[in-house]
């Protein structure tokens, strides 16, 4: 009986030392969660609009505006040469919307991208914007 406890207990003990961090679902919470919404608004303009959650402040962000020509695109012909068009080029007006979720010490714990488009290099404009790949 007293092993069994003894067992429990030590399990219970080595359980409550254990602790996971969440792994950021995407670039723009890798680079942005846990720094300070300051950082943030300094670098990118200051938020649209804000909400009190309880102890959090939601700001509602909107920037990264531009317009980009994105080329024509054409399958691979036979030789190397260029082949049948794909799909015809086009302007493109990028732009981003994100809610940020702060904490009383303005430390940002949450960003939500509300409004995203493809972007020049992959499928999310937002994640090129505010999380560049760093060279």
């Amino acid at each position: 009986m007293k092993l069994r406890t003894m067992t429990a207990a030590g399990l219970a003990i080595a359980l409550a030392g254990c602790t996971t961090l969440p792994s950021p679902g995407n670039p723009i919470e890798a680079r942005w969660v846990g720094k300070s919404a300051g950082i943030f608004f300094a670098a990118y303009g200051p938020p649209i609009s804000d909400r009190e959650e309880g102890s959090t402040t939601v700001y509602t962000w909107r920037g990264g505006y531009k317009t980009v020509r994105i080329p024509a695109k054409y399958a691979e012909g036979a030789d190397g040469k260029r082949g049948k068009q794909i799909s015809s080029a086009r302007t493109a007006y990028l732009r981003c919307q994100a809610e940020i979720t702060t904490s009383s010490d303005y430390t940002i714990r949450d960003i939500r991208t509300v409004a995203d488009i493809p972007g020049v290099d992959g499928p999310s404009y937002c994640a090129e914007f505010l999380a560049p790949e760093q060279k």
